[in-house]
């Protein structure tokens, strides 16, 4: 089997974290019940990371951007039940090197006060003018 890749690695890891902690399901949608055995977490870790050496190259392409795009969304299970929206740090530099490395220049994205701020007078001003609405149609 070749070497995997800095962010293969962190999607398995991802994954036995979920099967530990009893919430790796199984089928589509997740709807076939907890994994119970350790070969078939780490079948469907391997999968999921495009790591398989049972899958075409495309294949397993398709299946880490597949893993990618959850992980992104925050669907991952490990996110659902933890409740975070993506993994990775919060306001300060990326820790691992699959999502940006020891020196990355990117920073993770966090609310400042001033967006904070402004959303907070937008939704004040969209309160304000339904309760207007209401008042002229009554």
């Amino acid at each position: 089997m070749a070497k995997t890749t800095p962010r293969q690695r962190k999607t398995t890891g991802r994954v036995m974290h979920e099967f530990k902690h009893g919430e790796l399901k199984r089928g589509r949608g997740s709807k076939g019940g907890k994994v119970k055995s350790r070969k078939q977490a780490i079948a469907i870790a391997l999968h999921e990371a495009g790591a398989s050496k049972y899958q075409t190259k495309s294949k397993n392409r398709s299946s880490l951007a597949k893993s990618k795009r959850k992980e992104a969304s925050g669907r991952t299970g490990q996110q659902e039940r933890e409740g975070k929206s993506h993994v990775g740090a919060r306001s300060r530099r990326e820790s691992s090197r699959a999502i940006g490395g020891k020196n990355a220049t990117r920073t993770t994205r966090h609310k400042t006060s001033s967006t904070r701020r402004a959303r907070s007078s937008s939704a004040r001003s969209r309160k304000a003018g339904s309760s207007r609405r209401r008042r002229k149609s009554s």
